[in-house]
């Protein structure tokens, strides 16, 4: 399979994704926004990875390669690929779906549990993400719900975590492709997002334990399983 993935800075790529779809044998390919590089065309790609950010996704003014971004996004859900999309990349697919994209109430970052909603039985992911499981987050946005999506999960602080819509178009506003090291990318880079609030733990906090990076990359593991067997 031929999967292609955005990126918009340099520490927030693949992680845990790249050696499970190499093992597997498929074609990987990216489109680094951040260097104004060129989309490729829709129909060389099967699968649609979606990658995180730190900038918001109204920001074309700052960042102007997010409007032919959001439309290769939209013409990829049209043309029937798999479409999967973390954190800021959930954001975008949610936005060209329709849906409202906003400031959450609380910022959320650190390890947090996210319970999966009664509206992913059914769909591929009830076998593939626990019923309440504990998630690497780093966000401050969130989003309302795409009409026809069904809702994946929520958390304390966020009450839409994701989506999925025809089984194939998935939205992650947690991480769990996160590393030990992609997470301690994310502090040395945007460190001034660790304020002290009710939903942001420290580094030491995020950084103490290798196993929940374990623990979420196995999951990430059976969510490409199932994501993969739409396509065979």
């Amino acid at each position: 399979m031929r999967v292609h993935h955005l990126q918009h800075v340099p520490f927030e790529g693949l992680s845990s994704i790249e050696p499970v779809l190499k093992e597997k044998g498929h074609h990987l390919t990216a489109t680094h926004l951040y260097k104004n590089q060129s989309l490729p065309p829709i129909s060389d790609i099967d699968w649609l990875i979606v990658m995180g950010g730190p900038m918001g996704i109204y920001d074309e003014a700052i960042y102007p390669w997010l409007t032919a971004e959001k439309r290769f996004i939209k013409e990829a859900i049209d043309s029937g690929k798999i479409v999967l999309g973390i954190c800021l990349g959930a954001q975008l697919i949610a936005d060209a779906l329709g849906a409202k994209i906003y400031q959450n109430e609380y910022r959320e970052i650190g390890w947090f549990n996210i319970n999966r909603s009664l509206e992913t039985e059914g769909t591929i992911l009830s076998s593939a993400i626990p019923d309440e499981v504990e998630v690497f987050h780093w966000h401050g946005d969130t989003f309302d719900m795409p009409t026809g999506a069904k809702a994946l999960a929520s958390s304390e602080a966020c009450k839409n975590q994701g989506f999925i819509l025809h089984d194939r178009v998935v939205g992650f506003q947690f991480h769990l492709e996160s590393t030990l090291q992609s997470a301690g990318a994310l502090i040395e880079n945007c460190g001034d997002d660790l304020d002290g609030s009710r939903y942001v733990q420290t580094e030491s906090e995020m950084l103490s334990d290798k196993l929940k990076f374990n623990n979420i990359n196995a999951v990430m593991c059976a969510v490409l399983e199932v994501l993969e067997a739409q396509y065979e």
